[in-house]
């Protein structure tokens, strides 16, 4: 479970899931089983250099869930940016052979799916919150120009 991240002048928490698949969708997480391990030590590097925390690392045949928290100042593009940089380099360096299956030298695709998670509610309870907000003040609002109406 995230835990908020204290700052000297704010507290957050922010969760992105993040989705990257691998290069021409080829099953690399499935040919190296290994590579899944691989894959989570760079992480835990990148967390020592970047206010970045991974909660949760998952891998498919052919793509990798994170579930990221972060800070505000580091924007959702370049926490993907980070990730998709180091991951990539990394993995191309400590294996020789994932390279080969991808032959064009790169990793990732250049698209992603990134999504906000929310820790303390849904979508469907913030909105109606939103919606609500002031709703009791401008019931009594409109009851008093009634009054002065008639």
């Amino acid at each position: 479970m995230s835990q908020p991240i204290k700052k000297s002048h704010n507290v957050s928490q922010l969760l992105y899931h993040l989705v990257c698949p691998a290069k021409y969708r080829r099953l690399v997480f499935d040919e190296f089983k290994d590579i899944e391990q691989e894959m989570k030590d760079i992480c835990l590097e990148i967390q020592k250099r970047y206010d970045i925390h991974f909660v949760e690392i998952g891998t498919d045949k052919d793509h990798v869930h994170f579930l990221i928290q972060s800070v505000p100042m580091i924007s959702p593009k370049y926490v993907t940016q980070i990730v998709k940089s180091i991951t990539a380099r990394e993995i191309f360096k400590r294996k020789p052979q994932v390279k080969k299956m991808l032959w064009g030298g790169q990793f990732w695709t250049k698209g992603y799916y990134i999504n906000t998670v929310g820790a303390k509610g849904n979508e469907e309870a913030i909105k109606n919150y939103v919606q609500n907000q002031g709703l009791k003040y401008q019931q009594i609002y409109s009851n008093q120009l009634r009054l002065f109406e008639g």
